[in-house]
């Protein structure tokens, strides 16, 4: 098992005794179902339906005060905590970022030995592993009690990529990109049966029309990696973007159908003149649309 220390992850903590309907009126998962030792992947939105910051949340045990712990991109923690401020009006809500105190240690390939009260499986996908909110100080102690071996935030980085996580700020760009086109509807970050939440009405109606055309895919490098953000080419029409690469492995937000016209019509891609190979083309269609008799 390994663990790693990420210095890009912050927390925001949300208390008080309206937390949990505040939160839930606002994000894209049932914060209802949040329980100590829980996580959920979750979302809040622009009203147009698209991400502003998207995170993991757990609920901390009474023996760490109670509240809910929100695992988010460091640099967006401070305007995450002056957002959800904003919204509070009178709820009875207190909002702290605690990015300056703690931190995430994530851990995957294997069970740990034991599981520190502030743990919980990442709710994306099994492969990711677990995440443990504590102080960097202790990145060490906790890596030795759960039994795995610390190495640097780089390793999770591959790991990550090898899974399909999309990563905002280097996958896509944050405010610029709908749930859809990130895969939270297939990594557990949208719950379609919750009540209203901040831009709920664009997600489910890209949900039940099923209008996501852009997506992001996984792709395979045979050469060199081209740098994030380079534009993706089927000869020399643009077809997607390149995100973030690992090795052999990386991600790209890509027209899911302009990608399977080209690749049936035998044309290959380049991004910044360099090959590149889609991982799953059999995912590229989308499933046929159900008829009723």
């Amino acid at each position: 098992m390994k663990a790693a220390f990420l210095p890009d992850r912050g927390v925001v903590k949300v208390s008080g005794e309206d937390a949990r309907n505040f939160l839930n009126g606002l994000v894209t998962t049932d914060v209802a179902l949040v329980r100590p030792g829980l996580g959920r992947f979750g979302a809040l939105l622009t009203p147009q339906g698209k991400i502003v910051v998207d995170f993991l949340i757990t609920e901390a045990p009474a023996g760490h005060g109670g509240g809910f712990l929100l695992d988010v991109s460091r640099a967006l923690a401070q305007g995450l905590a002056d957002k959800l401020k904003f919204y509070k009006l009178r709820a009875k809500v207190a909002v702290e970022n605690l990015s300056e105190s703690m931190g995430v240690l994530a851990a995957w390939g294997g069970e740990p030995a034991m599981k520190p009260e502030l743990a919980f499986a990442d709710p994306r996908h099994a492969a990711l592993g677990w995440r443990i909110l504590i102080p960097e100080e202790l990145k060490q102690k906790v890596a030795d009690v759960i039994g795995a071996g610390l190495v640097d935030a780089d390793a999770y980085e591959a790991h990550r990529i090898a899974a399909g996580a999309p990563r905002g700020g280097l996958d896509f760009m944050y405010s610029d990109a709908f749930p859809h086109e990130t895969n939270m509807d297939r990594l557990n970050g949208i719950d379609f049966d919750k009540g209203c939440y901040v831009g709920q009405e664009v997600v489910s109606r890209m949900q039940h029309r099923g209008t996501a055309r852009t997506r992001t895919v996984k792709i395979i490098l045979d050469d060199f990696s081209p740098e994030p953000g380079q534009p993706i080419l089927a000869g020399d029409k643009p077809v997607g973007t390149m995100g973030s690469t690992a090795g052999k492995h990386g991600l790209a937000l890509i027209r899911t159908d302009r990608v399977s016209d080209a690749l049936e019509a035998g044309m290959k891609l380049t991004a910044g003149g360099l090959p590149i190979r889609i991982a799953e083309p059999d995912e590229l269609r989308p499933p046929p649309k159900q008829t009723v008799a």
